[in-house]
């Protein structure tokens, strides 16, 4: 006699080697979410219950970790994780970078080779992972975390320095936020307010979409904790690697049904946001900005569905403070493109480079098939986001970047150079960010910036880069490693 979870496991393990096996690079990635599923359904029918916290020191090990698997694992202690599969800017990459946890993604063999007791060392800056390393190399790591706590420290000295260069040129700080927990970090790390809020990420968790008053209690307490700082409410992006509890299947989902497509196709969905968000900005320092826009058409459909939202408030006799600044995602070419006429007619710009990058290279970022065609130095990335600040001064947009390339050490100078007028990073980036601006001149960072633009090939921007890093900024991390 077969249990019913032998049953579950036999059956859709089949249909998971079928898609495994397939020439399609799709399925094949998706067969790995296959497998997350029928976990779950295997556990939840033999009743079994996600721990509350791991008190021991224990790394996850995986073919591949989703966003939502991050978040459980990061609630119950976990320390570090490790996947066989998976890019650097793939979602579930960004938020254990955003919580400043070790991973190293895209091993090809890391389920294979590591056992369960094994000691692992996860070294996160150089993507390496030592297995049953010796007394010599625990040692070694254990004084390079040392020296890596003591630059910490020094670091939060700056936490109430304003992000200022040498010359004079402030650029505001802000912090990417996917839970709720981090906000603490991004305070305490001294931000200067929240650039991005993944509301997709903080309700990840939830076996449906939150209701109205689940999201005014969250964007309320968001609004709460950071005041007199501002806070920038991303809407839902549903779509690409980012998932909510809804039956959504797209051969291709980073082309398809997403952002603020699927928002405007669920008009229940997206009012209940957006009257949220109106709720909870008493203080008036909310912000919200819509992802994945791609005409005028859409951005005008968005206010209206903004003042239908504000009369639908006023109708049921809610409290709420429609001075609310609208803002953009730039994240597909054709926001690129018409980014000057497109900051005409909101408050600011935020430039996607997660998204915006692959778009423009045609490179999914979540595929290590192809993650070293990922280059966020290609001049065509580059000249792009010139193209947008200049587009956002010219509409006079306030323009700021919200990708992980903010957060690269060496895209800093560069970025400053480039004009924006802000940066947002993950919590954890943010001290190490902070400290590149204050030592770097405006200027020198424009010239910088003047001289990539000229370039042609991606390892002569890099080259530059490095140069007038090493030069110019202090790196103690550099030197740890």
């Amino acid at each position: 006699k077969k249990s019913v979870a032998f049953i579950v496991d036999d059956e859709i393990s089949k249909y998971q080697q079928i898609m495994f096996n397939s020439d399609v690079e799709y399925l094949k990635e998706r067969s790995y979410d296959i497998e997350d599923i029928k976990n779950r359904i295997i556990r939840n029918l033999s009743k079994k219950k996600w721990v509350s916290r791991i008190e021991n020191d224990v790394a996850v090990i995986s073919k591949s970790i989703s966003p939502a698997d991050t978040l459980l694992f990061t609630r119950v202690n976990a320390k570090g994780y490790v996947t066989d599969f998976g890019g650097l800017t793939s979602h579930a990459a960004i938020v254990a970078r955003s919580l400043n946890i070790p991973a190293v993604v895209g091993t090809h063999d890391a389920t294979n080779l590591i056992k369960d007791g094994d000691t692992i060392i996860i070294d996160g800056y150089h993507g390496e992972v030592i297995i049953n390393p010796t007394q010599d190399q625990l040692d070694y790591y254990k004084a390079k975390i040392e020296k890596l706590h003591k630059y910490d420290e020094e670091l939060r000295k700056l936490k109430d320095e304003p992000a200022r260069t040498l010359d004079g040129r402030e650029i505001e700080l802000t912090a990417n936020i996917d839970l709720m927990k981090e906000v603490e970090i991004a305070i305490a790390n001294g931000a200067s307010g929240v650039g991005l809020v993944r509301t997709e990420q903080i309700f990840d968790l939830m076996d449906e979409f939150p209701d109205e008053e689940e999201q005014y209690k969250i964007y309320k307490s968001l609004a709460e904790k950071i005041y007199p700082n501002e806070v920038t409410i991303r809407t839902f992006d549903i779509g690409g690697d980012k998932v909510l509890p809804i039956d959504l299947k797209e051969p291709n989902p980073f082309l398809g049904w997403r952002g603020i497509r699927f928002l405007l196709d669920n008009r229940e969905l997206f009012h209940s946001q957006l009257k949220a968000i109106l709720r909870a900005n008493k203080y008036g320092n909310l912000k919200v900005m819509v992802p994945m826009i791609a005409s005028i058409k859409e951005i005008n459909e968005t206010k209206s569905h903004l003042k239908q939202a504000v009369e639908e408030l006023k109708a049921e006799g809610k409290e709420y403070n429609e001075h609310l600044q609208l803002g953009i995602m730039v994240e597909v070419p054709s926001a690129a493109v018409m980014a000057d006429t497109f900051a005409k007619h909101v408050d600011f710009i935020s430039i996607g480079t997660n998204d915006l990058i692959q778009y423009l290279l045609a490179v999914d970022r979540g595929n290590e098939n192809v993650s070293d065609q990922y280059q966020e130095f290609h001049p065509a990335v580059i000249r792009s986001l010139y193209y947008i600040i200049q587009g956002g001064k010219k509409g006079k947009a306030f323009t700021t970047i919200c990708g992980e390339m903010a957060a690269d050490p060496m895209a800093v100078p560069l970025l400053v150079g480039l004009g924006l007028d802000s940066i947002s990073v993950s919590p954890a980036a943010i001290p190490h960010t902070k400290k590149i601006i204050r030592s770097i001149n405006f200027k020198d960072a424009k010239k910088i910036a003047e001289e990539c633009l000229q370039m042609e090939t991606e390892n002569e921007i890099k080259e530059v880069l490095k140069k007038f890093y090493d030069k110019e900024v202090e790196d103690e991390i550099e030197k740890i490693f």
